[in-house]
């Protein structure tokens, strides 16, 4: 076995996989990477499957070393400077930490998460079929928080295996599409100043979901309901008329009308 040793990380980091399915019946979030697409392209560079758990890196940087033997990586999602002892690697590319070297990784631009994948994946305790973290609720593994330095992750020497790289296609921007939800008729005419209007992620939005900053969007009979169902990407409108989207740390069910769903 080798160890992957953090000596530096962002508040906003944690071991992530596909999420655990089957219990929100029972009030379980699923939680799971906030980017599922890069998740996976970079377990595929390694040889893991898609949604094996990896280290989800927030917006900040880290510092990983390898111990005990060679560790091989891939790193995929938000853009950042990224090197192994001052050698320069890129996103989308697998490569080999050699014993006793560091992965330093820069700030994200243009995103917020990226996804290090280990070869054969992280080893630790499936809690409810999976290791992802959700820190609310004390679930996850091997540890059942935001990542920290001195943390050690365990997880299988390197192979010696070729390395791969992926060539993906740009990013596109444009506007992004909502589907109307079960409570739209709470809104009149608010909902066209919420499609028609911009908005700011505020600095308060965390995994659990994106607050947005702008206009108000005011409700016809009240924001309290009875509780409804929540899926990845509900929008729902708490008393100040300021939007909520709910990601992967949501609760499963929820008291504010939503107006739509967001959809890629």
């Amino acid at each position: 076995m080798s160890k992957l040793a953090i000596s530096a990380i962002g508040p906003a980091s944690s071991v992530q996989d596909g999420g655990r399915y089957g219990a929100q019946r029972y009030g379980l979030t699923p939680s799971g990477a906030m980017d599922r697409f890069a998740l996976a392209t970079a377990n595929s560079l390694v040889g893991n499957a898609a949604f094996a758990a990896a280290i989800e890196i927030g917006p900040f940087g880290a510092k990983f070393t390898a111990r005990e033997g060679a560790v091989r990586i891939a790193l995929a999602g938000a853009s950042r400077n990224a090197d192994i002892s001052g050698r320069a690697i890129a996103s989308n590319t697998s490569t080999t930490i050699a014993d006793g070297e560091t992965l330093t990784l820069g700030f994200a631009r243009g995103g917020s998460f990226s996804y290090l994948a280990i070869e054969a994946g992280i080893a630790g305790e499936p809690m409810f079929g999976s290791l992802a973290v959700n820190a609310r609720a004390g679930l996850g593994s091997p540890y059942p928080r935001p990542l920290q330095a001195g943390d050690e992750l365990q997880t299988a020497a390197a192979s010696g295996a070729a390395e791969n790289r992926i060539d993906l296609p740009p990013l596109v921007d444009g506007p992004i599409r909502v589907v109307m939800g079960p409570q739209d008729d709470e809104f009149g005419d608010a909902k066209e100043l919420f499609l028609d209007r911009e908005w700011k992620i505020s600095s308060a939005s965390d995994r659990m979901g994106y607050r947005l900053e702008g206009h108000v969007i005011k409700h016809l009979h009240g924001h309290n309901i009875v509780s409804d169902g929540t899926v990845n990407g509900s929008i729902q409108v708490p008393g100040n008329g300021q939007p909520l989207v709910l990601m992967s740390d949501r609760g499963t069910s929820g008291g504010y009308p939503g107006t739509n769903r967001l959809r890629r």
